[in-house]
């Protein structure tokens, strides 16, 4: 028996309905912004045909007296599965053109059951965050919402990849659920995310604070530091999302997409040699370094514009995924400060939670000195490092290319750090600190009895250098794996690469260690 037509009329007119969200034109209006609507950036994140929905037919339950139930399509959140390059991954896209993308309770627990999902069937989860925050009609049900999206986010975490896109406004309780996320990305334009706005700000503080300065983008990714990439626009968000899962495994217990090829050149690449300066304490840029090191095309800068003394991201060398760590000479000379401390640390903690091993670059003269560093806490964030390395079990791949001094060195993944193989180019320098200041302290009375002082020092110098820096005394004690020339490296990062990938580590077990937050 054939089923009812009016069964399937039905059906196709609420279909329509959920699909045609808060209406044609507040869709066009997005359109004439150079925006898209919630269902488009969902169709624009998957493969073409693969996006199968959840939970379309939810409306939203008001528990407010005197409110009567409207029809809100979805719930104002769009939700569902799909495949990125053919890999599955979870989405939650909330729909500022259906009351404003605010949050209530259907809403959140249409997120809440994606992400139980995504956890469950162990894929990435990318969240659309698009809102104007809790739905007051709601009440404490809404405010209830968020906690439960939080719980599920902190429940994801080390689980599954988790990445947020602000393509909209984001205030107060909803800007928690994209922190707890492991990555996100803001649109340059039509979006903003703040705890409090101005008004509330000027009347607390008397503070007149333009949101640019605090809440833009641009803001997030060069002063606060809480967002890692800004989008030009909806679409550049999305692709940034799309590259982005390109390096991520779609679990913790899966390994990264590796693409390894069935042989590896050994072959020297003799342009490397020429990058370094004469003089050590001249500036370089280490992106040169990267460019040779890592597969053409193959790289990913993370939080780029935040903390530029060092640089993290996501490569392949030779088709390996690697998570690069690297100081950055052309920036306050790569000293190590707070701001780069967390940076690098919570990088590092993400590569180890999804089995991507670290390839680390150093070149770092210390610690940043300063009584702001000191009194900000220098010792604790620094110490992040310490713990995120010393605690993580991937392969890990230190090349010492010029300085290395102190506890910065240690810092950076030495041996003594748990590096499982570490690399030296002839110019490196290992030293509990510079050979000029130790040479001032070793050799102070022979510097001030000597006639011609400058001459006597530098010439003690020199000596200091050669006897105690040089990287075959810290080759002699076992403390590097090689010393090589740079035209070496990419070779000799990838057989080691090779070995490694196989690494498995035991710890005693414990619900998670104490890092110094």
């Amino acid at each position: 028996m054939a089923i009812r037509r009016e069964l399937l009329d039905e059906l196709r007119k609420r279909r329509e309905a959920a699909l045609a969200g808060g209406g044609k034109d507040k869709i066009e209006k997005r359109h004439t912004e150079g925006r898209l609507s919630a269902r488009e950036r969902v169709e624009t994140l998957f493969d073409g045909g693969s996006f199968s929905e959840f939970g379309m037919h939810v409306n939203h339950a008001c528990h407010m007296p005197g409110f009567v139930n409207k029809f809100m399509p979805g719930d104002a959140v769009v939700t569902g599965t799909g495949n990125v390059d053919g890999r599955p991954v979870a989405v939650f896209s909330q729909d500022f053109t259906v009351g404003g993308g605010a949050l209530g309770h259907m809403h959140a627990r249409k997120i809440c059951d994606i992400m139980n999902i995504a956890c469950e069937t162990g894929i990435p989860i990318v969240g659309i965050n698009d809102s104007g925050g809790a739905r007051i009609q709601e009440g404490i049900h809404s405010l209830s919402g968020y906690g439960q999206v939080f719980y599920r986010n902190v429940a994801a975490s080390g689980v599954v990849p988790q990445i947020a896109i602000i393509a909209g406004p984001c205030a107060g309780g909803a800007a928690y659920s994209p922190a707890l996320m492991d990555f996100l990305i803001q649109t340059r334009t039509h979006s903003s995310m703040f705890i409090c706005g101005p008004e509330v700000i000027k009347k607390a503080t008397g503070q007149v604070a333009p949101i640019e300065e605090f809440g833009s983008a641009e803001a997030h990714a060069t002063v606060s530091g809480n967002i890692h990439f800004v989008a030009e626009d909806d679409r550049d968000a999305i692709a940034i999302a799309q590259q982005l899962l390109s390096f991520l495994p779609l679990n913790n217990m899966q390994d990264p997409p590796h693409m390894i090829p069935d042989e590896i050149d050994l072959a020297p690449d003799e342009a490397i040699n020429e990058l370094l300066p004469d003089d050590s304490r001249s500036s370089f840029d280490i992106y040169q370094v990267i460019a040779r090191l890592v597969d053409p095309g193959e790289w990913l800068e993370v939080q780029s514009g935040f903390a530029r003394n060092i640089v993290v991201g996501f490569a392949r060398i030779y088709g390996m995924v690697v998570g690069i760590v690297a100081n950055q000479p052309a920036y306050k000379a790569g000293c190590l400060d707070i701001d780069s401390s967390d940076k690098a640390a919570r990088f590092i903690r993400f590569c180890n939670a999804f089995n991507v091993p670290l390839v680390n670059l150093v070149d770092v003269p210390g610690f940043m000195p300063g009584l702001a560093q000191e009194r900000g806490g220098i010792i604790r964030h620094g110490a992040k490092m310490l713990f995120a390395y010393a605690a993580a079990t991937v392969p890990k791949i230190t090349v010492i290319l010029r300085k290395a001094y102190g506890g910065a060195y240690l810092a950076m993944c030495s041996k003594d750090m748990g590096a499982d193989f570490v690399f030296a180019w002839p110019t490196a320098e290992i030293a509990v600190m510079g050979a000029e200041s130790a040479a001032r302290i070793i050799y102070k009375k022979e510097i001030a009895e000597a006639e011609d002082q400058p001459t006597k020092e530098a010439e003690l110098v020199k000596s200091y250098r050669e006897k105690f820096a040089t990287p075959y005394q810290a080759a002699s004690r076992d403390m590097v794996t090689d010393v090589i020339e740079p035209s070496e490296t990419r070779a000799r990062v990838a057989l080691s690469l090779r070995i490694s990938l196989t690494k498995r580590v035991s710890r005693p077990p414990k619900k998670h260690g104490l890092i110094p937050l």
